[in-house]
């Protein structure tokens, strides 16, 4: 373990989990700035917006029959109006292993305050909840936990012939790993993670079956207008092709328009996921050799290749208590922010006590090799004061 300050910084000291890095040599200037302060529905920013969902569906080679929408509230609202406007005509099933996929189920318990819902929280392997889902029913589940590190496998234990919606939150996933999109009926997902773009909006991805079951469903609960799929004609009049159910930020747009045009200069999502093995390899090699930490989540095939938590296991900290543990690794975290090292790497506030280090596209492998070391040290410092 390092005793000395190490002798190289990370270039880019972003690992924040979301709002993420910003891509490689990303300058403001260098965006286009021809439909800013129009409105919206303009005929330059909306062919703006259009192209930034073209984009999506060429980045993420989106069937031609799946429907692709901006919507409000980020990949929450995407989330929310999924939920609000599809679930009820079948029982559902919740996967939840982290805070995310809990608040998903709170939603639907709570809110929505559906008679038929089983929330498999059980602890253990995450492959051992898979197996229990009923495909008779509606599936809500995370791909990626970005508080535990924790993600499902593959999807191989999606049901192609499921009567029930395949219903995903994929945000901290999709651009970092290859989702099987034919295996879901619901996607959703932000800028904000793996193109490191700006908050806000999100990104709603409905199958067939789901624009289906949209059209003929009428939830018994009243609707907000952000919530709003469809009038009394239909889906919302160009909805999936450049129009938003309010006014979007042009600005936010032109940078996911930034960063998927760079995704797609370098080689695409095979490049962008080789990005992202790279750099959760940095992270496997120095947790392989580490004497005082390991990842959060033990299954290897379902650990998180962008979001990476990492708790502590030496013997003298494991007796501690768990909120001094907690403060421990957020000194940790402080001390390395206030060195201008690593910005935003303390777990998540209903984690377990962790560090989680972000390792999506947009981070250079470089900067990962750099912070190691820095890890060791501040261990080394705040390990003697608590």
């Amino acid at each position: 373990m390092s005793v000395s300050e190490p002798p190289i910084r990370p270039i880019n000291p972003r690992f924040s989990s979301g709002p993420s890095a910003k891509r490689p040599g990303w300058r403001a200037e260098h965006l286009n700035q021809h439909s800013l302060g129009r409105s919206h529905r303009a005929p330059a920013a909306h062919s703006r917006i259009a192209h930034a969902i073209d984009l999506t569906r060429q980045l993420l080679d989106i069937p031609p029959d799946y429907l692709v929408a901006i919507v409000p509230g980020s990949d929450t609202g995407a989330v929310e109006m999924a939920l609000w406007s599809l679930l009820g005509p079948r029982g559902v099933d919740v996967l939840a292993w982290e805070h995310f996929g809990g608040l998903w189920a709170s939603d639907i318990v709570d809110q929505l305050h559906l008679p038929d819902v089983r929330i498999l929280t059980e602890p253990g392997d995450v492959r051992d909840r898979l197996a229990r889902v009923d495909w008779r029913r509606d599936v809500v589940f995370t791909w990626n936990g970005t508080a535990t590190g924790t993600r499902v496998p593959d999807g191989e234990w999606i049901d192609d012939a499921r009567e029930g919606l395949a219903i995903c939150d994929a945000t901290s996933a999709v651009f970092g790993e290859r989702i099987p999109i034919r295996k879901l009926d619901v996607i959703t997902f932000s800028w904000q993670k793996c193109l490191g773009g700006e908050a806000a909006h999100g990104i709603l991805v409905l199958s067939p079956r789901a624009a289906e079951r949209v059209l003929s469903y009428n939830p018994p609960w009243p609707m907000p207008k952000v919530f709003r799929l469809k009038d009394t004609n239909g889906f919302l009049p160009g909805l999936f092709s450049g129009n938003t159910i309010n006014t979007v930020s042009l600005l936010c747009v032109e940078d996911a328009i930034d960063s998927m045009e760079w995704a797609l200069s370098i080689g695409g999502l095979e490049t962008l996921v080789a990005r992202v093995h790279a750099n959760y390899g940095v992270i496997a090699d120095w947790e392989a050799s580490c004497d005082w930490a390991a990842f959060l989540e033990p299954a290897e095939p379902c650990r998180s290749r962008t979001s990476v938590c990492i708790r502590i296991t030496d013997p003298s900290v494991l007796g501690l208590d768990e909120s001094r543990q907690r403060a421990l690794l957020s000194a940790m975290a402080t001390r390395l922010d206030n060195l201008g090292v690593a910005f935003d790497i303390s777990g998540f506030r209903t984690a377990p006590p962790s560090i989680r280090i972000w390792c999506g596209p947009t981070v250079e492998s470089g900067d990962l090799l750099a912070l190691m070391p820095w890890l060791d040290w501040a261990f080394g410092q705040e390990r003697g004061m608590h």
